[in-house]
């Protein structure tokens, strides 16, 4: 039953986008559960839209993370997309499939495209979004990434619209740049709290909105993904984490991505997502 109500929702969404009627409606959101973050998006994330999230070089475990999290929200139980070039496999390895798990990813769920070239990548996403049957993609990008100029970007866009299938850019030593992204994201791992008998905590991430098409912007948040509870939470037990960063806050950031004047130690390397290097050295050691 279901399998039915998943294959008549896609059939739905493949009839809407043939007739040319947008598969997604104002309304429709993924919800993260983060309670301040889904507030300031009216809701949470819009669905059959673009999103980019910006990482460092260093951050791109934390950054393919929270993306293939996201991907899998708007999914629900659909397929999930992970295009990246060989390149990218090459700098940041495989997925690792106990990794996968501990964000919520089923592996068997979960397709990943390697691709020559970032030509080739984004011909291979806009082939993607067309399918309505796709729950979600995660794109990969790493450097400047000089292909995805304006008019690729509202190309994905509109593919994304017309059927219903919510995107998130990964952008990886990236810089932002003039996009039909609905928003705009920095991300970064964050220190997790311990478990009890001081075991490695549930993964962070310190998150900062860049740039929303319509809505505020400028607001920064510390989250946990409880993967028990399949959902986002405030970090420190329910604690709103929520800032404004400000402009001088923004160019600090954007320093940040450049690998200048970082305030927190780095993360340590870790399977799909860092391990924060803030943890006390028994977690480590563990």
């Amino acid at each position: 039953m279901v399998e039915s109500v998943k294959t008549l929702a896609a059939l739905r969404r493949h009839i809407a986008s043939l007739e040319g009627v947008p598969a997604s409606q104002p309304h429709a959101r993924v919800e993260t559960g983060h309670a301040a973050i889904d507030q300031a998006l009216d809701g949470g994330l819009a669905r059959g839209r673009v999103h980019e999230f910006f990482a460092a070089v260093e951050e791109a475990a934390a950054g393919a993370g929270l993306a293939l999290i996201l991907a899998r929200l708007a999914a629900v139980d659909a397929p999930l997309l992970w295009l990246r070039t060989v390149a990218a496999g090459r700098a940041g390895g495989m997925p690792y499939g106990p990794g996968l798990a501990a964000l919520g990813v089923d592996p068997e769920r979960l397709v990943i495209g390697v691709m020559a070239d970032d030509g080739m990548l984004l011909r291979a996403a806009v082939d993607a979004l067309r399918c309505p049957a796709l729950g979600g993609l995660v794109v990969e990008l790493r450097g400047s990434a000089p292909l995805l100029d304006l008019t690729a970007s509202r190309r994905l866009a509109l593919a994304a619209e017309a059927s219903g299938v919510t995107a998130f850019m990964l952008r990886v030593g990236g810089d932002p740049a003039p996009s039909a992204a609905d928003t705009r994201w920095r991300v970064a791992a964050a220190p997790s709290l311990p478990v009890p008998g001081n075991g490695p905590g549930m993964c962070a991430f310190d998150l900062s909105l860049l740039r929303r098409r319509a809505g505020r912007d400028g607001l920064g948040w510390r989250l946990v993904w409880d993967n028990g509870r399949g959902m986002f939470e405030e970090s420190g037990g329910g604690r709103d984490e929520r800032h404004d960063l400000g402009q001088s806050g923004r160019e600090q950031d954007g320093r940040r991505q450049n690998g200048g004047g970082r305030d927190r130690q780095a993360p340590l390397s870790g399977a799909v997502v860092s391990v924060s290097a803030g943890r006390p050295a028994a977690d480590r050691a563990a």
